[in-house]
Protein backbone atom coordinates (compact mmCIF):
# COMPACT_ATOMS: atom_id res chain seq x y z
CA UNK A 1 0.00 0.00 0.00
CA UNK A 2 2.59 2.53 1.35
CA UNK A 3 4.80 1.49 -1.96
CA UNK A 4 1.40 2.13 -4.26
CA UNK A 5 1.15 5.75 -2.58
CA UNK A 6 4.81 6.58 -3.07
CA UNK A 7 4.87 5.50 -7.14
CA UNK A 8 1.78 7.49 -7.53
CA UNK A 9 3.07 10.28 -5.52
CA UNK A 10 6.62 10.47 -8.02
CA UNK A 11 5.49 9.78 -11.26
CA UNK A 12 2.71 12.88 -9.99
CA UNK A 13 5.97 14.88 -9.40
CA UNK A 14 7.80 14.23 -12.74
CA UNK A 15 4.58 14.71 -15.01
CA UNK A 16 3.96 17.84 -12.92
CA UNK A 17 7.71 19.13 -13.90
CA UNK A 18 7.38 17.82 -17.14
CA UNK A 19 4.16 19.80 -17.66
CA UNK A 20 6.39 23.00 -16.43
CA UNK A 21 9.36 21.42 -19.13
CA UNK A 22 6.94 21.05 -22.09
CA UNK A 23 3.90 24.11 -21.20
CA UNK A 24 5.22 26.21 -19.18
CA UNK A 25 4.65 29.21 -18.96
CA UNK A 26 7.09 31.98 -21.06
CA UNK A 27 5.84 35.46 -19.43
CA UNK A 28 5.92 34.16 -15.89
CA UNK A 29 2.45 35.22 -14.94
CA UNK A 30 1.07 31.98 -14.05
CA UNK A 31 1.36 30.79 -10.70
CA UNK A 32 1.54 27.06 -10.94
CA UNK A 33 3.47 26.21 -14.07
CA UNK A 34 6.03 29.20 -14.09
CA UNK A 35 7.93 27.80 -11.06
CA UNK A 36 9.33 24.17 -11.67
CA UNK A 37 9.22 23.95 -7.75
CA UNK A 38 5.68 24.59 -7.31
CA UNK A 39 4.48 22.68 -10.45
CA UNK A 40 6.20 19.38 -9.04
CA UNK A 41 4.50 19.58 -5.78
CA UNK A 42 1.09 20.16 -7.43
CA UNK A 43 1.77 17.41 -9.64
CA UNK A 44 2.71 14.68 -6.47
CA UNK A 45 -0.82 16.03 -4.66
CA UNK A 46 -2.90 15.18 -7.42
CA UNK A 47 -0.76 11.63 -7.56
CA UNK A 48 -1.35 11.25 -3.94
CA UNK A 49 -5.12 12.32 -4.08
CA UNK A 50 -5.09 9.56 -7.72
CA UNK A 51 -3.97 7.24 -5.67
CA UNK A 52 -7.07 7.28 -3.00
CA UNK A 53 -4.41 8.43 -0.53
CA UNK A 54 -6.96 9.81 1.53
CA UNK A 55 -9.02 6.53 1.98
CA UNK A 56 -6.81 5.07 3.96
Amino acid sequence: MTLRLAAFVVVGALAGYGWHRLVGCRSGACPITANPYVSTVWGAVAGFLASGGWAG
